[in-house]
């Protein structure tokens, strides 16, 4: 409770977690909130401006971008929290074992510092070059590139903890390494994995738009965020809101699961709630 006060606090961090709610509400009721059919062509109403029928406007096949912008939800919020689970899968067992083992440290260390050394948006491009474009090798790109910094997070996490009291005292009563890093390690700094789960739901979402634009992630007529900007090129200065609402919204989406994510981290900050507690 005394954390939910916390982070309730924090209005910035409210605001953010009431954009997120919101994207999710739109991508699961995204059916019944299109206005018009996503993929249905209508040359008649082609780069037509915003208006009143078309609030975000039409593209130059004249469809509506309000429609298409809502059913991407349905295609890049899922792609960012796949991303972001595949990440999670690997980097939290990984640092885990680096954290714990001395032996294994200096290994995974080395491993994960090569990973860092390539640019991470180059690395996923090399992956999905190699496996092929469309939304899965994306989603498989995010997730890998994403796995050094959930790695380092856990192994620093795991490092304090694996001294602590209670790990001792596991220790003495016999219990496995097993049980020992999942039952009494983990949950004990699944704080910050949370903090970057929330981070990184934002990173991967861009990511992924940002592989589609390039044309290696959705293919039309596919209405993915970043395909949409991809698509809207040419006419950014003769229609310039076929881009301008797609790139709106993906700002607004990475922008608000930044602001949950600092209002995260402040409420979990220990130092935090000392301040608060002293209020």
């Amino acid at each position: 409770m005394a954390f939910l006060r916390r982070l309730l606090r924090n209005k910035l961090g409210v605001v953010g977690g009431g954009i997120l709610l919101a994207f999710f509400l739109i991508a699961l009721l995204a059916p019944h909130l299109e206005p018009y059919p996503p993929l249905k062509v209508n040359y008649a109403a082609r780069l037509l401006p915003p208006s009143p029928a078309h609030w975000m406007g039409t593209d130059d096949l004249g469809r509506d971008i309000l429609s298409r912008v809502i059913a991407g939800s349905r295609i890049s919020i899922p792609v960012g929290l796949i991303a972001v689970g595949i990440a999670v899968g690997g980097g939290v067992p990984l640092g885990l074992i680096a954290g714990y083992y001395p032996a294994l440290d200096a290994w995974l260390s080395r491993f994960i510092d090569v990973m860092l050394a390539f640019p991470s948006l180059l690395l996923a491009i090399g992956i999905v070059a190699s496996l092929g474009a469309g939304l899965q090798n994306v989603m498989i790109a995010v997730g890998v590139f994403s796995i050094p910094g959930y790695v380092r997070v856990v192994r620093g996490s795991a490092l304090a903890a694996r001294e602590s009291d209670y790990v001792i005292s596991a220790r003495a009563q016999g219990a496995r390494d097993g049980a020992i890093l999942f039952r009494h390690i983990l949950p004990n700094i699944i704080g910050p994995v949370v903090v970057l789960v929330s981070f990184g739901l934002g990173g991967a979402v861009l990511a992924a738009s940002a592989l589609s634009f390039l044309g290696l992630g959705a293919q039309p007529p596919q209405p993915e965020w970043g395909a949409l900007l991809n698509a809207g090129r040419d006419f950014m200065m003769t229609a310039p809101w076929v881009i301008q609402f797609p790139g709106l919204v993906i700002t607004v989406f990475v922008l608000a699961a930044n602001l949950l994510g600092d209002a995260l981290r402040d409420a979990l900050d220990v130092r935090q709630a000392e301040r608060f507690g002293s209020q």
